[in-house]
């Protein structure tokens, strides 16, 4: 399918490695130009090699204020701003029943503050090209998984956020949307350290929880993502998208 994102320009946080780094390299192959981001440039030195296509780096961590505002600066200088993927978030955090208001602000910073901060500052630019919004939430959100509750808690909150953000931008033809992924394994994954220690418990967890029986790759949400960045998804706003294999049971 030719998804006609040729010359489009798409902002990508988060995308030195994992998921993001995965929707860069899906957009840069759908001929897009793409904006990589993270904290760590020497990260992006050791991955450009690797990419094909018009792609820069702008280093910045979004989850804070300044992060963000450097980050609008460079994009303020483009010619236009197609798509924003909000792809910054981790999953690390105390164990249930752990929680301390330091940790839950730190995990609000990074899992939903980076994606307000960003789309906040990035709002007059889309306004200008019609553009539209992807944010990555996860499963965990949508149901009680065993997940760090401060985790769980974010991601909820970014849905609902998405689905409220929808319907205020939408006079202005910006399209938002969510995807919820299941368990991707990549290099340096927590999936990929489970499967390394003890793989017979991961196979079996997947035997029993997930319908497909397998782990996902970020290739498979990359192509999700494109196809909702182009115009074939155009009715499509307010949604929270689900790959996660059948892991879901409503």
């Amino acid at each position: 399918m030719n998804l006609n994102l040729e010359g489009k320009t798409f902002f990508v946080s988060g995308s030195t490695q994992g998921i993001g780094l995965g929707i860069a390299k899906g957009l840069l192959e759908e001929g897009a130009n793409v904006i990589l981001n993270g904290r760590d440039q020497e990260k992006y030195e050791s991955i450009k090699i690797n990419l094909i296509g018009n792609h820069e780096f702008i280093s910045g961590d979004v989850s804070e204020q300044e992060g963000s505002i450097r980050v609008f600066s460079f994009l303020e200088e483009k010619e236009s701003l197609d798509g924003l993927v909000c792809n910054v978030g981790s999953g690390s955090s105390v164990p249930p029943g752990q929680e301390t208001q330091s940790e839950w602000e730190r995990v609000l910073k990074t899992n939903f503050f980076s994606a307000t901060n960003l789309i906040e500052k990035c709002l007059p630019l889309l306004k200008k090209s019609g553009g539209n919004i992807i944010c990555i939430s996860s499963i965990c959100g949508q149901a009680a998984l065993g997940a760090p509750l401060t985790y769980s808690a974010s991601k909820a909150a970014l849905n609902s956020y998405i689905k409220g953000l929808a319907r205020v931008v939408g006079k202005d033809g910006i399209r938002v949307n969510a995807i919820a992924p299941g368990n991707i394994i990549f290099p340096g994954s927590v999936w990929e350290r489970k499967t390394r220690e003890d793989n017979v418990s991961v196979q079996k967890m997947l035997e029993k929880e997930v319908a497909l029986k397998r782990l996902g790759g970020p290739e498979e949400i990359a192509h999700l993502a494109c196809f909702l960045s182009s115009a074939k998804a155009s009715f499509i706003t307010g949604s929270l998208v689900v790959a996660d294999g059948g892991q879901l049971r409503s």
